[in-house]
Order: C-alpha cells, then structure tokens, then sequence
C-alpha cells in the first residue's frame, strides 16, 4: 500500500495489530516503551488487520528501527473491523513510534480506531544534532505529526472507502505538548485530543527549562541534610510526598532532560561542548547546567523557546491528565499552568483537566512504590472513551477535578473513574 509522501513503505497483514500479537510477529518494539508501564497491566487484544511500517524524507539518521538508519519513521495499524475514527500519537522523550503501543495503541485498535504513529523526525539523547538553529529538532516534531494525519487520513480513505469521520491526536509528556500544540495550530486535522502530563513551552517561566535546574542544585543539599534544601525543593515544584521518587530522577532523569533540552534551544550556553556536563556539582559556572537560570539568559534564547511555545488558545475539545506525584515536570508548573493558561484564553469550555491522585510520570515506577503510586494509564483509557462520547454524542466529561486515591482493594492497575 501506498502513504502518501512516504520515501519507504513495508506493509504486513497482521492475526494481531496489538503487542500480543506484534511482539511476536516483530512489528514493535519493547524496548520503546520500557519503564512507561506497571507490572500486572492486562491491554486488549485479537485485533486483525493490516500494519504499515516506513519513513518520510529526512535527512537525520538517529532511528535504526528496521535497519534503516533513517529518522521520520512512522507506523500505521488499519484494523479489519473499523469504527470510522483514527487516532494520531507522538512517542515521549525521545523514544521512537512504537513507544505508545501499551499506552495508545492497543486500546485505540480494540475500539475499532485506526492508528498512526510517528517518530518525531529526531530520536535519541543527541536531537540537538537536527536541524541548523536552535528549537529546530523541536520544530520539527510539529511537521511530522500534520504530515503523517494528513497522510494517514489518505491511506484510511483508500482503504476502507471513506474518509475518517473523527481524527483523535494522544500523546505523553512531549507526546503531549504535540497534543496541544497541534489543537492550537492545526485544529483543522483533528477532532480533538487527550494528554498525559505534557511538556510546557512558554517564553517566561515556568518552562521546560526551568524545573530541573532548581532540582539538580537543591536535592544533592537535601541528601547532605542541609537545613532548608527539602522547602527548596518544594519552592521548585516538586510535590510533599515524592520524596522517595527524587533519588530516581535525580540518577536518571532531571539531569539529561535538562541538558538535551538546553543544548537544543540555547547551545551557546556551554560553548563549544555538546549538552554540557553531566551531573556539574552546583557553583561551577558558566556551561553547567545546575547552575542554569533561565531568566538570565540573552533574549535570542527566550525568542527560540518563544517559537516553540503553547498559548492555551486551543480550537478543539482537548482532555488533560497529571499525576500529582509527578516528579519530572511537577505539576504546579506544568499542568496547573497549562489549564490556567486554557481558561485565560477563555477556552475552557473546551477543555477538562484531571489530577491524579498519586500518579507520576511513568508508570514503571509503579512497582517500586505500590503504597505511593497509582498507575496513570487505566486514567488515560478512561479519559479517551470520556473524550469520544464528548465529541461524538454531545455527552460532556465529568467536571475538571483532582480525582481522590480510590479505596482499598481497588484495581488501580487496570481502572480508574474520573
């Protein structure tokens, strides 16, 4: 079959497009979505159809899926027995297409939806090696989610001979921000859309850049049992009571999204050096980035994030999601900003916004703190078939809220009511 604009397609027909059919048959990767899940998560399955796997012209090569060393790598899964919708998502980080085939796909596939995956067009720690000026590799992410709807929109029509009637965009963290960048700017493609604790641009604070840095400088004080290092902690965001998760990011997290993210939007920052140095002990300077503050930097930075950045004025019904444990984009300055920034634009009729109660930002976690954590994911599920009702039925979603921790004996792997 053929996509439209594609440089390379392979197409397969599938006895199961979900992951208990696809790890089998090799048509995903679970290397992509490692850590994003607990254990004990049960998805649907049984869902025949036809998988289509290939890339866009691009001339970074940062993505080996297939052996192809070729970036702008997508995935389109067409279900025998279609509803009629596609459902459009963009993998977190800098993972690759199949990193929401647990999260996205398998439960989209069981509906009966279409689904189209993209790469981005840049994967792995060096995106800031893409493009020729800074944010570009971001940029670019906006491209290649339009270009693979417009597309996939094409291959569905062909296919089952009619156009889809409701186009969904779903995504987490930077697959997130792309759920709401592509309502504010390109509402024309899309129904409507979910995201789960999605990555904020802004000009001013608080931004992307702007969180760790705080984290990085503050939590090595907190570990020598410096007087007031926890209440700095807290003055950056993160939340009382994830306390324990702060080791993990700390080891794992805070520090290279900070440094990836910097170098993509300001690389001058450590001259000549690519993403600075990990894990700079605070006072060493100029280049580290514990030492990094935003707000000082020259206004060509602030202009390159400007370029990058979310309004809040989106067009299309658009459901959020945030755990309040999140302790890599804490959620006073993230999603409670996002929202905030939704009804200042006098959208909020448009837009629920749900805290979870004990959620963080990746469900692997889950495992290691089964009596702080609430996995996100069932929360997700429910809030997809919440958005499908709203924009197809005319049945509004429960009002925004904080949704409490669940009674005992709750499934809180596998449920969640809003």
């Amino acid at each position: 079959m053929r996509v439209p604009g594609a440089e390379h397609v392979i197409g397969a027909c599938l006895a199961d497009l979900t992951t208990a059919g696809t790890i089998a048959s090799r048509h995903t990767d679970p290397a992509d979505w490692a850590g994003l899940e607990a254990p004990g998560t049960i998805n649907p399955s049984g869902v025949k159809g036809v998988q289509l796997d290939g890339y866009f012209p691009d001339s970074s090569t940062t993505n080996t899926n297939h052996g192809w060393n070729h970036d702008s790598q997508f995935v389109i899964r067409l279900p025998d027995k279609w509803n009629g919708g596609l459902v459009v998502a963009g993998p977190p980080g800098v993972r690759e297409q199949y990193a929401n085939d647990r999260l996205i796909a398998d439960q989209a596939l069981a509906r009966g939806f279409a689904y189209a995956a993209t790469d981005k067009g840049n994967t792995g720690t060096q995106i800031y090696q893409d493009g020729r000026r800074p944010g570009d590799a971001v940029a670019e992410w906006h491209k290649r989610v339009a270009q693979l709807t417009v597309a996939a929109k094409q291959v569905a029509a062909r296919h089952y001979g009619r156009k889809p009637a409701t186009t969904y965009m779903a995504g987490a963290s930077a697959g997130g921000y792309l759920v709401r960048w592509q309502l504010e700017n390109n509402p024309n493609l899309f129904t409507g859309g979910i995201e789960l604790h999605g990555v904020l641009f802004t000009p001013d604070e608080p931004n992307i850049l702007t969180t760790a840095p705080a984290a990085l400088r503050a939590y090595p004080r907190y570990l020598a049992g410096e007087p007031g290092a926890r209440e700095a902690m807290y003055a950056a965001g993160y939340p009382v009571g994830s306390e324990p998760l702060w080791e993990f990011h700390y080891r794992n997290l805070w520090d290279p999204l900070q440094r990836i993210m910097r170098e993509e939007i300001d690389p001058t920052y450590d001259g000549d050096r690519e993403a600075g140095t990990p894990f700079c002990k605070e006072g060493t300077g100029a280049g580290c980035d514990t030492d990094y503050v935003y707000a000082d930097r020259p206004a060509r930075v602030h202009k390159a994030v400007e370029r990058l950045s979310l309004t809040g004025r989106i067009k299309r019904p658009l459901i959020s999601l945030q755990g309040t444990l999140d302790a890599l984009l804490p959620i006073t300055k993230s999603g409670d900003v996002y929202a905030k920034m939704i009804d200042d634009s006098q959208r909020g009729d448009l837009h629920r916004y749900y805290r979870i109660t004990g959620g963080t930002h990746a469900d692997g976690l889950y495992a290691a703190q089964p009596a702080l954590l609430r996995p996100m994911s069932p929360c997700f599920t429910s809030a997809f078939d919440a958005l499908t009702s709203w924009t197809t039925k005319g049945t509004p979603p429960p009002t925004s809220r904080t949704i409490p921790t669940p009674p005992p004996n709750t499934d809180t792997i596998n449920t969640c009511a809003l």
